[in-house]
């Protein structure tokens, strides 16, 4: 039997305005074998009926996808009035009904209280594990699912329109681990009706946007071009908020290595100061370059720098 060729080691990130037709594994698989890479992961899955910003890491951009992940989010969305389904969003069934349709005062008195860190119970049908096995599986076999409220962080919401009185339109930025589903959810209940979820677009995952997003169309035009690396972008796109340390060619190759690199000479100052200027942390993280090239994520400790995910980039 033939091995299964495993692609190139292509590396870097590339932003993806995800249709509504397709789930978020199904957008990653098509891009990682149009761009003939090795390894792809993704920063963040989107439900499917949502559109909007996927970044998906191909090659050495994987070990940067916890970054990519923490960074602040932006959502545009439309909560139906009237109607609670089971899933939260329109793909669900309806469990639920009432008559009540909140007009824009009631809705702009109740926004405050979603705003900063709160307690919201994720969607039933979501990918969180209940002993070892997805909720949305036990949600569609019939089985009660329980989940324990969490800590999240809602930034800002504002009502951006109001179509008609069974539609209401919103802006949101948030933080990590933020359900837009359950926030629909929850605000229809703190203004005395039920309702869910009709569309969602994401617009922001940390540093990636819209304004760098392509579709699925025109990759697949760009790969009849042979002209795909042209929208890869860099692997240290989501570090923007680390600081960066440089290292000699010495350092370099100790990094590389596995080894940890000393910062106790008196030139080192300037690149201690750097590293700890502007964060509270005890070990601050840093993107060890040498010239302009990312080549490991660096942990300090005690004066020493310590690799933590070393980017085995090659010419």
């Amino acid at each position: 039997m033939a091995r299964r060729r495993k692609g190139r080691p292509v590396s870097g990130w590339l932003v993806i305005d995800k249709p509504a037709d397709k789930t978020s594994t199904q957008v990653v698989s098509r891009a990682r074998r149009l761009m003939d890479a090795a390894k792809a992961g993704h920063a963040g899955t989107l439900d499917p009926i949502a559109t909007g910003v996927l970044p998906i890491a191909l090659g050495e951009a994987t070990k940067t996808v916890s970054y990519a992940m923490d960074g602040a989010k932006t959502y545009r969305f439309t909560i139906r009035w009237g109607e609670a389904r089971d899933t939260d969003d329109l793909e669900g069934r309806i469990v639920a009904e009432s008559p009540v349709r909140p007009d824009r005062a009631a809705i702009e008195r109740a926004l405050p209280g979603f705003v900063g860190e709160i307690e919201q119970t994720p969607p039933a049908f979501s990918a969180i594990k209940i002993a070892g096995e997805r909720a949305y599986d036990l949600a569609r076999e019939g089985q009660a699912v329980a989940l324990a409220p969490r800590r999240i962080r809602i930034d800002g919401i504002r009502l951006t329109g109001l179509p008609d009185a069974d539609h209401a339109e919103f802006e949101v930025e948030s933080g990590k681990g933020a359900y837009m589903r359950a926030l629909a959810r929850d605000l229809a209940l703190a203004l005395d009706t039920c309702g869910h979820l009709s569309a969602l677009r994401r617009l922001r995952v940390g540093a990636f946007t819209l304004d760098a997003a392509i579709t699925l169309p025109h990759l697949e035009q760009l790969a009849e071009q042979s002209a795909l690396e042209s929208v890869l972008l860099p692997i240290e796109t989501p570090l923007a908020d680390i600081p960066a340390v440089a290292l000699t060619e010495t350092e370099a190759h100790r990094i590389r290595c596995g080894q940890t690199v000393a910062l106790f000479r008196r030139v080192d100052r300037d690149r201690l100061a750097e590293l700890t200027r502007d964060t509270a942390a005890e070990q601050p993280m840093a993107l060890a370059r040498l010239g302009d090239r990312p080549i490991a994520l660096v942990r300090l400790d005690g004066g020493q720098l310590h690799p933590v995910r070393v980017l085995n980039l090659y010419e």
